[in-house]
């Protein structure tokens, strides 16, 4: 067998087993891409009239939303402009339990509650990750079948070459008549197509694996020449001693402190500690839409002194070139690092993705049962 038969072999086996997968990852990614900017058409739960009264403080807000759900866990409360709703995040492992309460900053008054695991985003988004089967066994199955699809794009790739130089024209362009058949449309469909999309699928499909596997996703980073913790953790508070006013907890204090040293941030997100050694975590948003310019703060509970993170996870002032390539990661997979018109590319690439799949196994048909 010559070395191009076997690339062919290859490419038609890892083709046929992985097929399916890659279609479904890759129409839900489609289907992903426009999500931020298609829930804001039916949000307006989250707009509120300002007013020039003091807001709710974390443990307020806390209170108020567990009146709700009072056997859950809190993970976090968000706090946006003075025109917007506080949001309140329940998040529960197992079993899994992901809502959030949506407060009147002003008054404490429930203006919404949302399931972040029921409707068509939740639908999709399981679709992608795991098949929409049990958690462990569809996030394998999927990560397996993406870095089969990377082997299968090295091997297109190698396959789509022409034997000489002037049969390049017909790799790059449809030249179709009104006597082509349609078995050889389906050939240009799949490996001109292919071509073109091999590129930016194969940076998908790159991201995709970064944050499907941990030995992964440090490879990568110290490939960069990483020297950090890449994995998020939350360090232990360093005293024990609380602030001076015994009325009101440390916690508290913290929101007017952040919008001081953060003036142009577009939300904050406080989460409260879930012992009494764990510091407080915030993650400032600085960009609307974007993720990986974040600030990961945290703040003793007692004291409310600042403790640096050890990991990429901190000041984004404070990041390398490696920390900002691997923060980067899923803003680039989701197509958000380029604004609207990165979505735009992300949405196209994996649309065109979802078609090769299904060329593919035409050409396998049509090849074994050319009658």
């Amino acid at each position: 067998m010559t070395f191009r038969k076997f690339i062919l072999q290859l490419h038609k086996i890892l083709g046929l087993v992985s097929g399916l997968v890659v279609f479904i990852v890759a129409i839900t990614g489609c289907c992903w891409a426009f999500r931020s900017e298609i829930e804001s058409l039916y949000d307006d739960y989250k707009i509120v009239t300002p007013q020039n009264e003091t807001i709710l403080t974390p443990t307020e807000a806390k209170g108020l939303a567990k009146e709700i759900f009072p056997n859950n866990l809190v993970h976090g409360t968000i706090y946006g402009n003075p025109n917007e709703a506080i949001e309140v995040v329940f998040y529960d492992y197992n079993p899994e339990f992901y809502q959030s309460v949506f407060l009147n900053p002003y008054s404490g008054k429930v203006l919404h509650v949302k399931d972040h695991l029921s409707g068509f985003f939740s639908f999709v988004l399981k679709g992608h990750i795991r098949l929409w089967l049990p958690k462990a066994i569809g996030e394998e199955v999927v990560g397996v079948s993406i870095l089969l699809f990377v082997i299968i794009l090295i091997s297109g790739f190698i396959l789509w070459l022409p034997k000489k130089r002037k049969n390049l024209k017909q790799r790059l362009k449809f030249d179709w008549k009104k006597t082509t058949r349609w078995k050889r449309k389906n050939f240009d469909l799949h490996s001109i197509l292919g071509f073109y999309v091999c590129s930016l699928a194969f940076i998908l499909a790159f991201t995709g694996l970064v944050m499907s596997y941990n030995w992964f996703q440090k490879a990568v980073y110290v490939s960069f020449g990483g020297d950090k913790n890449p994995t998020f953790l939350i360090p232990n508070s360093k005293s024990e001693t609380p602030l001076n006013n015994p009325n009101i907890l440390p916690i508290d204090n913290l929101l007017s402190k952040l919008k001081k040293e953060n003036p142009k941030a577009k939300s904050f997100e406080i989460h409260y500690p879930h012992s009494q050694s764990e510091s407080i975590y915030v993650e400032v948003t600085n960009s609307d839409g974007l993720y990986y310019d974040s600030d990961f703060l945290f703040f003793d509970q007692n004291t409310l002194k600042e403790i640096s993170s050890q990991t990429i996870y901190g000041r984004y002032e404070n990041t390398k070139v490696a920390d900002k390539i691997l923060r980067m990661n899923y803003d680039i997979h989701i197509g958000a690092i380029g604004g609207i018109i990165g979505k735009i590319i992300a949405f196209l690439v994996s649309l065109l993705t979802a078609s090769l799949p299904i060329t593919g196994v035409l050409l396998w048909y049509g090849r074994k049962y050319k009658k």
